[in-house]
């Protein structure tokens, strides 16, 4: 074998690692992270906090902007685009409200670029005068090398993330301070 044929090996054997690494996954590889926390406020309360998207910047470290329906609790069928930094990537995802059952569950589906994002799902359950809280969020790999990076490294950092978010809403809750300054529903004036 001469060295032009050998090239030409790693060449083609180069390129088709390289396309089998950016190809979209063959079976659904899901992620599901959960993370859950007791609010002291009512479910209504923090149902309407958390689904008004004007609220998510103000608690949601990945959460930088809103634009759409921002300023009121989103039903079925509404939608809002936020930009996002999540785990050191950011971009923009058009989030849907696909379920609404106030105040006890509330699911959004999100599509970057035209493919499926994820799925969040809240679901508060009252606990005494308080509310348990518990945030869902799925979503699917759709390369190798996200499927990789993730294993390695992303969902560790994602649910990290969702950590901090949960601690952060508890206190912005509990603390009955509005975000901006402004009225938010559910809080005294």
């Amino acid at each position: 074998m001469t060295l032009r044929n050998t090239l030409s090996w790693v060449l083609v054997v180069m390129a088709a690692v390289a396309v089998a690494w950016f190809m979209p996954l063959p079976s659904q590889d899901v992620t599901r992270i959960h993370s859950e926390i007791t609010i002291a406020r009512p479910p209504a309360v923090v149902f309407d906090y958390v689904s008004t998207p004007d609220n998510w910047p103000a608690w949601h470290p990945s959460s930088l902007a809103v634009r759409g329906a921002t300023d009121h609790p989103l039903g079925p069928g509404e939608r809002v685009t936020e930009t996002f930094l999540v785990a050191g990537g950011g971009g923009v995802v058009i989030w849907t409200v696909t379920d609404r059952r106030r105040p006890a569950a509330w699911v959004i589906e999100g599509e970057i670029e035209g493919r499926k994002a994820g799925t969040i799902a809240y679901t508060l359950t009252a606990q005494g005068q308080g509310t348990r809280f518990e945030r869902d969020f799925s979503y699917t790999s759709p390369t190798l090398v996200f499927a990789v990076l993730n294993q390695l490294m992303l969902h560790r950092r994602i649910e990290a993330e969702s950590t901090e978010t949960l601690n952060r809403l508890k206190a912005r809750l509990e603390g009955g301070a509005p975000a901006s300054g402004t009225k938010r529903p559910g809080f005294p004036s």
